[in-house]
């Protein structure tokens, strides 16, 4: 009785292991045969681009496979810059730059100073912030845009868009790191803040409110 027991056991386990090689035979296969395919693919591809290429030549074979993961690499490249740009553009069409009713009460010119002292102590993130409210509020004084607290940075974009587009462009590129290091997580440091700093103050410099802030720090 143990030994019929143990002799089925047996028979199960190369049962077993013959299905699995079949499985895995079959997988095997189905994948070599997608791989030539997509090897024939590309040589007949390559054939019609430049008709001085073999594709039966001893060298094709390298050739396409590099050329494949070449390829492979770039869409790979091109998903993960599309999906960064859409996690950027959703941000900039869900969070609001202005979270209370005394941020939008405050002068651009007064968040211009916050934003300045706060640098001076090197709290980076928190100075951007103000330095990005100076800005909006400027336009809005301005009335390239109409500030409010239920806004997000997409709405102002596209209000700005109608005044000038190459303002818009700029603004858009200001407002997607404002977000990512408002709402991102994203740490800025002194460099990446002088950058950002440099651009705002560009329409901020015209100001007579800013020149009067430059000359009390002066």
């Amino acid at each position: 009785m143990l030994k019929d027991s143990q002799a089925r056991d047996e028979l199960e386990e190369i049962l077993k292991e013959r299905e699995y090689q079949a499985y895995y035979d079959h997988s095997k296969g189905l994948l070599a045969r997608w791989w030539e395919k997509v090897k024939e693919w590309f040589a007949d591809l390559l054939a019609d681009l430049f008709p001085s290429f073999a594709p039966t030549s001893s060298a094709a074979g390298p050739i396409l496979i590099g050329i494949i993961v070449i390829i492979i690499l770039l869409l790979g490249f091109i998903a993960f810059f599309i999906f960064r740009n859409n996690r950027r553009n959703r941000m900039l069409r869900e969070n609001k730059p202005l979270q209370s009713v005394n941020e939008i009460n405050w002068s651009f010119q007064r968040h211009l100073s916050e934003s300045q002292k706060l640098e001076a102590s090197g709290e980076y993130t928190r100075a951007s912030r103000h330095l990005f409210l100076a800005l909006l509020l400027y336009f809005h004084e301005n009335e390239w845009l109409v500030a409010r607290i239920w806004k997000t940075n997409w709405e102002y974009y596209d209000e700005l868009r109608k005044v000038n587009q190459g303002w818009a462009d700029q603004f858009y590129h200001l407002a997607r790191l404002f977000d990512e290091v408002t709402y991102g997580k994203h740490i800025i440091h002194k460099e990446e803040y002088s950058q950002f700093q440099t651009s705002v103050m560009k329409w901020l410099a015209n100001s007579e409110g800013t020149r009067e802030i430059g000359e009390k720090r002066r």
